[in-house]
Order: structure tokens, then C-alpha cells, then sequence
């Protein structure tokens, strides 16, 4: 007896083009449901579901919560919210950014882990930085089947890489070979309706954040240890995860930072601070220089000197100006 399957799917930057290549390919009477993932701001309209329903002759819909799980639909996660699964229904949820997204892969693609076990397949299309690594690392570990874009053909290689270089992956292959791949899958019987291990507690941890628990509350201490670093985004301390994937890290507020996708917070971060201080100087210029004319005719001295002043900042400006110009962002390679 079949066990019932089911197909998630990460994209960022390129996706729309490739989501829909992908759907176009799966048969109106595909045997599992498609949960995807696309990387999109808060204030997205949200029209990829009527986008993939005209590609294909499978119903999208973007999820809502406690939608019931059904073979041969795709469930879109909604802008500014998570999607996950659970034991036959959809979860929608506004849990904590994770790899700064909201909607991001990971949370999606640990839940499948965590409710299929091995009747999970995930698959990483393009996109930039790392999102969906951990989460597909995740479905390998419990037994999943874990499919990647081939970089070559990734109109933006670095996610589908990032899944290559931490994650033993069972199939990379072109996009057009991908719906073919998952109508193969799909039709094979899976072993174990269950995970073929226990589920770590990391995952039962992290799955639980992403469904809005206080993360110490439900044990994130528990599966990570304190960091020097501390939260890009509200600048609590940053734990770093021991569950032996990738390297990340989470705060106590549940923000979630693969390394990738730290740096460039910290980069985005140096070069914030960077234009407040450039700004703070032009300001201090401009304040001098205008009480230095009020008083040029009351007191010569006084108004020298604070004109005097004001080119010193000025010229303090104008040094910060040019390091911002050549700021370049931090990046750290695998």
C-alpha cells in the first residue's frame, strides 16, 4: 500500500520562470500535494497561485491555515508568512524570519521532514544565498528524498549550490527533467509511513518556533549554545544551533540565520551605521556653519573657530563618504 507522499518546493530570484516549468510538467492526476516556497516581500500581491494555476493543470492556491493536505493541489506559502505541514492539514503561520524571509524554505521543508519522514521530497530551485539547505538537510537525515536544480541551469545558482556543497543529494538535475523525476517518485511505494529514526529534538524545536511557540519556552536552549554575536534584527544573543547541519544560529526572539545570510545582515548593518554617521557629520557641519554666520557679526573669533570646525567635519564626511563607496558586502565562502 502506497504511503501517502508529499513534494515541497524552495525558489527565490528566477523562480516564478521556474515554478512554472515545473508545474507544467505534473499531470492533473499527480498523487501527492506540492507545498511551495517563493522568496517574496511582505507586500507581494500574492497572485503566483492564479500565475502556476495557468501553467498547469494542477488547482495553486496560496495556503490557509489548516487547509486539508489533498493529492494533485499546490499549497503557496502567502507573503509575510510561513508555510508548513502538518499531519494531513496546512499550517500558516507568523513565526519568526528565518535567512531574513518571511515566507523562508527551511521551516517548510523541516515540517515535511518531521511529518513524512521518508515519504518527504524536497526540491531546491534557483535562488540566491542558502535558504532551504538546513531544511533539505533535514529531510535527509529522517529518510527523504532530496532533489536539486543543477546550478548550471539555475538562472541564479548560489541556493541550488549551497543545497550541493552541505547536503547529500539524491538527484541534480535540469529543470525540465524535474517533473518527470517527481511523477517516478510519487508513483513508488515508500517503506515507512513514519521517519526511519526518531525525530531530534532540534527539529521538533525549530518546527515549533516557526508555529509562533517563545522559543526558550520549548527548549531552544536545550539544542544550542551562546554565541559573541547577536541578532541583526532585534540584537538579542545569538545561539548557535547544534543539531551537526550547517552551521546557524538562532536569537531568544526566534530569528533564524544560516551563515550566508548572517554576513550579509552584518554587511547591510556596517553600511546603515556607516551613512547615520555620515549623516550625523553633514548635520554637525551644517549646525556650525550656520551658528558660525549668526555670530560672524558679534564675534569674529568665535565665528572662525566654529567655521573652522565645520570643515573639519566636513571633511570627516566626505572621508566616510568615500569608505562607504567602496564598502563591498562581507561574504564567506564554503
Amino acid at each position: 500500500m502506497r504511503t501517502k507522499q508529499v513534494v515541497v518546493v524552495g525558489a527565490s530570484a528566477g523562480g516564478i520562470e521556474a515554478l512554472r516549468e515545473l508545474v507544467a510538467g505534473l499531470p492533473a492526476d499527480f498523487p501527492a500535494p506540492v507545498c511551495i516556497v517563493l522568496h517574496t516581500a511582505p507586500q507581494a500581491p500574492g497572485v503566483l497561485d492564479s500565475i502556476l494555476s495557468r501553467s498547469g493543470p494542477l488547482p495553486a492556491r496560496n495556503a490557509a491555515d489548516r487547509d486539508r493536505l489533498e493529492p494533485g493541489r499546490i499549497y503557496i506559502a502567502p507573503p509575510d508568512c510561513h508555510l508548513l505541514v502538518e499531519p494531513g492539514r496546512t499550517r500558516v503561520t507568523k513565526g519568526p524570519r528565518e535567512n531574513r524571509f518571511r515566507p523562508a524554505i527551511d521551516p517548510l521543508f523541516r515540517s515535511a521532514a518531521q511529518v513524512f519522514g521518508p515519504a518527504a521530497i524536497g526540491v531546491i530551485l534557483t535562488g540566491n544565498l542558502g535558504d532551504g539547505t538546513a531544511g533539505l538537510w533535514t529531510i535527509k537525515q529522517l529518510g527523504g528524498t532530496t532533489i536539486v536544480q543543477d546550478p548550471a541551469d539555475a538562472l541564479f545558482p548560489a541556493m541550488p549550490q549551497s543545497a550541493l556543497d552541505h547536503v547529500r543529494i539524491d538527484y541534480v538535475l535540469p529543470l525540465s527533467e524535474i517533473a518527470s523525476l517527481l511523477l517516478r517518485l510519487t508513483a513508488e511505494e515508500v517503506a515507512a509511513p513514519t521517519p526511519a529514526a526518531p525525530t531530534p529534538e532540534s527539529v521538533e524545536v525549530e518546527v515549533r518556533i516557526a508555529k509562533e511557540a517563545p522559543p526558550l519556552e520549548v527548549g531552544l536552549e536545550g539544542i544550542s549554545e551562546p554565541s559573541p554575536f547577536a541578532c541583526p534584527e532585534c540584537h538579542g544573543v545569538l545561539m548557535k544551533l547544534k543539531e551537526g547541519g550547517p552551521i546557524r544560529f538562532r536569537c531568544h526572539t526566534g530569528h533564524a540565520y544560516s551563515i550566508d545570510s548572517l554576513m550579509l545582515a552584518v554587511s547591510e548593518a556596517i553600511e546603515e551605521a556607516l551613512w547615520n554617521a555620515i549623516r550625523a557629520l553633514e548635520e554637525g557641519d551644517m549646525l556650525l556653519r550656520t551658528v558660525g554666520e549668526h555670530v560672524r557679526g558679534h564675534d569674529g573669533s568665535q565665528a572662525k573657530a566654529l567655521l573652522t570646525r565645520a570643515a573639519e567635519v566636513k571633511r570627516r564626511s566626505e572621508a566616510l563618504r568615500r569608505i562607504v563607496m567602496e564598502h563591498e558586502p562581507i561574504e564567506v565562502k564554503p
